[in-house]
């Protein structure tokens, strides 16, 4: 097992925890779930960068890495809904593209095809998780003029996510044989 793999076992394994201290909901275990939260975040980066670097890209890193950065995300969200910090049809819009693409990039593997990620689709995920980290430290806390900036930037990151999402879309089926 590679430097990069078990950084993204260990990202998987934060989930739980960063989930655990949200979900408990006082302002210091907020302020935890959102440092674990960023950690998780920054071993997606350190992970793809170092295996590129040093040639150490594995099946399991290719099919891992980006499981563990929706089941991230996707922890994230759903425990925002539940806290009643985030509208539902957000996460709903952010997951079903999540899936649609994951779905896509299975059937342009099977026809050896990779369509690498744009700099949309990398706008999109930092907006993301910038979001959502000030979604997680309290959503009244973040607040200029009153407007809520963790919201304001998760209406960006929605329309970031449509926008990549439908940028990723067109440029498969371009290539993907639908037969």
């Amino acid at each position: 097992m590679n430097l990069p793999n078990k950084l993204t076992i260990a990202r998987m394994c934060m989930v739980p925890l960063f989930m655990i201290a949200l979900m408990m909901n006082t302002p210091a275990s907020r302020l935890i779930a959102t440092v674990i939260f960023a950690l998780a975040s920054l071993t997606d980066k350190l992970d793809g960068q170092i295996a590129r670097k040093y040639n150490m890209v594995t099946n399991f890193g290719k099919l891992m890495d980006p499981l563990a950065d929706k089941v991230l995300t996707a922890a994230a969200m759903i425990c925002l809904v539940e806290l009643g910090d985030l509208a539902a049809w957000i996460a709903v819009v952010i997951i079903f593209r999540e899936y649609l693409i994951t779905g896509l990039r299975s059937v342009a593997a099977s026809e050896n095809i990779v369509v690498a990620a744009n700099i949309w689709g990398k706008v999109k995920t930092v907006c993301q998780m910038i979001a959502l980290m000030l979604l997680m430290v309290k959503p009244q806390i973040i607040d200029l003029c009153g407007i809520n900036i963790g919201l304001w930037l998760m209406y960006v990151a929605v329309a970031l996510t449509i926008y990549s999402g439908l940028d990723y879309v067109l440029k498969l089926n371009k290539q993907i044989t639908w037969n």
